[in-house]
C-alpha cells in the first residue's frame, strides 16, 4: 500500500536507521535478507519504483565485483595468488608485520587500480597467509580494504567516485559555457555576468589525473600511519579455537617428492618456508638412500630429495600448492596439472573387513582397487616415523587419499571404511596455466586504466564492468579455473548485499530526504566559507556512510556548485571537499563495497568499523580540510 509522498522521505530515512540498528543488535541476521527487506518495504509503499529498487541488481559496480570474484577465483586456481603471497608477505611473523609490508605495495597499487579489484586479489592471499601463521583475519582484512581506500584517491583512476564526480564536472561545465555565451549575446548590462559565468566554468573543468592527489596522497600518508601504528591495536582477534585443536588431534605422516621443475631446489629449508609452516614437522630428508635427520634450518633442498612430514590437512595441502613438490607415498599419484584437476583429496578411515589390513601402503593396490592414491597416513596416538610406503596398515587407521569427484558417492557405504570424507579447500592448482591467468589479469588492469584514461575514445570498451566479466570468461575459456569454482567464487551474500544497499541510495535520493537534510543545514551556516567547507565535507562523508559513494557524488557535486556561485567563492575546494569525502567511508561496512567484501570473511560486526573507522576518519579529515583551501584558496 502505497503511503502520503511527504512522507516518502521520511520512510526512507527510517527503514536506513532501522538497519543499521538490526545489524548492531541482531547479529545473526543475514546482512543480504536485512537489506533486501527494507528495499522490499520501500517498494511496496511507493518511496522508489520496482525498477529503482532493483536497479541496484544491474549496476555496473555490482557486476564488477561479480568479474572480479570470478577472475581472483582463477588467479587462485592457477597458483598466482600462491606467488604473489610468498613473495609480498614473505616471511612476516605477526599481523603488524605483515601490514607493513602490504600498506605501501597496497596504496600504490590502488592508486592506479579499482579499489574492488585489488580487495577482491588480495583478499585470498591474506586468509590463505592468515591460516598458515594461526593470525586471525580480522586483524588485517579492514585495513586491506581501508588501504586500498586511501590510495584511491592518490589519482583520478583510484576508484570509480571520482569517475563519477568527472563526468558531472564535465557536463557542468558545457552548461555554464552555454550560459556564458548566452548572456554575452544580451548585450552590454549581460557582459559582467556573462565574464563572471565563463571564468566559473573553467574553475569547473574536469579533474586531471593527479590533481586530486595534491591532498589525496597526505590523506593516504596520514592514514596508512595511522593504520600501521594505532588502528591495527583497534581491531578484534577472532579465531575458531575448535577448528585448530580439532587439526592438532590429527596428525598425518606424509612424503613429498622434490621433482627437477621444482622452485625450492637450491634455497635452504629455512628460506623455502618449510619450518614455518603451522602445525607441521620436517623429520628427515632422503637424498638417494642417504637420510638427512635431524633437519637443519641451513640445509640445502636437492632435486630428487625424499621430504617427510608430520602435519595437520590443511598444511599438507600448501605443501600440494607449491609447484614440483608432489606425495611420494604411492607413485600413481596424478602430479601433471591438467590431470590433476579431476581429483582432489579425501580422508577415509579404515574398517577391520578392509581388504588393505596388513599390506604396506607400498602394496596396497589402491589404484586397482579405488581408482586413488595414498598421500599421508594418520595412526590414532601413535606418531609414525617409519617410511609411508613400509607401513603396514591396521584397522582404524585414517588415510589422506588423493581420489577422483565420484569417490565418495561411490565409496561412502562401502564395508572397507568406517568414514570417507571430502577435504574442502584442496582443489589442485593449475600450475601450467599460472602464466596465462597472470597475463590476463595483466591485461585486466590495463584495460581499466585505459578505460579510465580515454573513456570517450573507447566507448563500450570503457566500462569496468565488461571489462572484469570478458577477462572472468577468458579465465574459465583458457581453463584457468573450472565452471564449477568460478560459479563458487561468486559471494551471493556480498553480491545481494552490495545490490540491495545501492537500492536503498536510490530511496533517500528519490524522496528527497538527502536533498532535504542538506538544505536545512547548509542554509544554518551563512556567509562563512571556511564553516560552509567543513559542513559540505561532514555531509559527504556522513552520507557516503549510509548510501552509495557514486550516489552521495550524484547528488551533492551539483549541490556544492551551486553553493559556490550563489556566494560567490571558487567552486573547486567545495568540489574537492565531496570528491575527497565521497571516496573515504571507513565508518561503516556498506560506506564502500570493499569494506563489504571483507566482513564476512573477516567475522566483522558493525561496531569494528566504527571502533577503527572512526579516528582514522577523523585523521582523515583533519588532513583534507587543513589542506583543502591552502591548495585551492576560496
Amino acid at each position: 500500500m502505497e503511503i502520503p509522498q511527504f512522507l516518502h522521505p521520511w520512510l526512507a530515512v527510517a527503514v536506513t536507521l532501522l538497519i543499521f540498528v538490526a545489524l548492531q543488535v541482531r547479529r545473526g541476521v543475514p546482512t543480504d535478507l536485512l537489506f533486501v527487506s527494507g528495499l522490499v518495504v520501500l517498494a511496496l509503499t511507493g518511496v522508489v519504483t520496482p525498477q529503482q529498487a532493483l536497479s541496484g541488481f544491474s549496476n555496473p559496480a555490482m557486476l564488477t565485483v561479480a568479474g572480479l570474484l570470478m577472475v581472483a577465483a582463477g588467479l587462485r586456481s592457477a597458483g598466482v595468488l600462491d606467488w604473489v603471497g610468498s613473495r609480498l608477505l614473505g616471511t612476516a611473523h605477526s599481523a603488524h608485520g605483515a601490514l607493513l609490508r602490504l600498506a605501501p605495495v597496497l596504496v600504490a597499487s590502488s592508486a592506479f587500480l579499482l579499489n574492488t579489484a585489488l580487495v577482491a586479489m588480495m583478499m585470498p592471499v591474506v586468509v590463505d597467509w592468515c591460516r598458515r601463521r594461526q593470525v586471525s583475519p580480522s586483524k588485517l582484512l579492514i585495513p586491506l580494504s581501508y588501504l586500498t581506500i586511501l590510495g584511491g584517491v592518490c589519482t583520478l583512476i583510484g576508484t570509480s567516485t571520482t569517475l563519477v564526480v568527472n563526468g558531472i564536472l564535465r557536463d557542468t561545465q558545457q552548461q555554464r559555457l552555454a550560459e556564458a555565451q548566452e548572456l554575452a549575446a544580451g548585450g552590454e548590462s549581460s557582459a559582467e555576468q556573462a565574464a563572471r559565468a565563463a571564468a566559473f566554468a573553467l574553475d569547473v573543468a574536469p579533474m586531471s589525473l593527479f590533481e586530486l592527489g595534491a591532498v589525496g596522497l597526505p590523506c593516504a600518508l596520514a592514514g596508512a600511519t595511522f593504520l600501521l601504528v594505532f588502528g591495527y591495536r583497534l581491531l578484534p582477534d577472532r579465531t575458531d579455537i575448535v577448528e585448530q585443536l580439532g587439526e592438532q588431534r590429527r596428525e598425518y605422516l606424509v612424503e613429498m617428492l622434490v621433482q627437477p621443475e621444482c622452485p625450492l631446489i637450491g634455497s635452504t629449508v629455512e628460506r623455502a618456508g618449510l619450518r614455518q609452516l603451522p602445525g607441521l614437522f620436517l623429520i628427515e630428508i632422503d637424498r638417494e638412500g642417504d637420510i638427512l635427520t635431524p633437519v637443519t634450518p641451513h640445509d640445502v633442498i636437492h632435486s630428487g630429495d625424499r621430504l617427510v612430514f608430520t602435519g595437520v590437512v590443511s598444511t599438507i595441502v600448501d605443501l600440494e600448492k607449491i609447484p614440483g613438490l608432489v606425495p611420494a607415498a604411492d607413485m600413481t599419484y596424478e602430479f601433471h596439472p591438467r590431470h590433476r584437476q579431476q581429483r582432489h583429496l579425501t580422508e577415509v578411515v579404515l574398517s577391520r573387513t578392509s581388504p588393505l589390513i596388513g599390506n604396506t601402503v607400498r602394496d596396497g593396490n589402491f589404484r586397482q582397487l579405488y581408482n586413488a592414491a595414498v598421500v599421508a597416513v594418520h595412526r590414532n596416538g601413535v606418531r609414525l616415523t617409519n617410511k609411508i610406503g613400509n607401513i603396514r596398515l591396521e584397522p582404524g587407521d585414517t588415510l589422506l587419499l588423493q581420489t577422483r569427484d565420484e569417490f565418495v558417492s561411490n565409496f561412502r557405504n562401502s564395508r572397507d571404511f568406517y568414514l570417507v570424507s571430502p577435504v574442502e579447500g584442496t582443489a589442485p592448482r593449475r600450475h601450467d596455466k599460472l602464466w596465462l591467468a597472470a597475463a590476463l589479469a595483466g591485461g585486466l588492469i590495463l584495460w581499466l586504466v585505459a578505460s579510465s584514461c580515454w573513456e570517450q575514445t573507447l566507448g563500450g570498451w570503457a566500462s569496468p564492468a565488461i571489462a572484469a566479466l570478458a577477462v572472468a570468461v577468458l579465465m574459465v575459456a583458457t581453463r584457468c579455473v573450472r565452471v564449477a569454482d568460478a560459479r563458487q567464487a561468486l559471494d551471493l551474500q556480498t553480491l545481494v548485499t552490495i545490490a540491495a544497499a545501492l537500492g536503498l541510495g536510490v530511496a533517500l535520493t528519490q524522496s528527497g530526504a538527502a536533498r532535504a537534510i542538506a538544505t536545512s543545514l547548509v542554509a544554518q551556516v551563512g556567509d562563512r566559507p571556511y564553516l560552509l567547507l567543513i559542513v559540505i565535507y561532514l555531509l559527504g562523508m556522513a552520507f557516503t556512510e549510509m548510501i552509495t559513494n557514486n550516489a552521495v557524488a550524484a547528488m551533492l557535486i551539483p549541490f556544492a556548485i551551486e553553493v559556490a556561485w550563489e556566494g560567490g567563492y571558487n567552486p573547486r575546494p567545495f568540489i574537492m571537499a565531496i570528491a575527497l569525502s565521497a571516496s573515504l567511508p571507513f565508518m561503516t561496512p556498506i560506506g564502500y563495497q570493499s569494506n563489504l567484501m571483507v566482513m564476512g570473511p573477516g567475522g566483522y560486526r558493525p561496531l569494528d568499523y566504527v571502533r577503527c573507522g572512526l579516528p582514522l576518519a577523523m585523521v582523515v579529515t583533519a588532513t583534507s580540510l587543513v589542506l583543502i583551501p591552502w591548495v585551492w584558496p576560496f
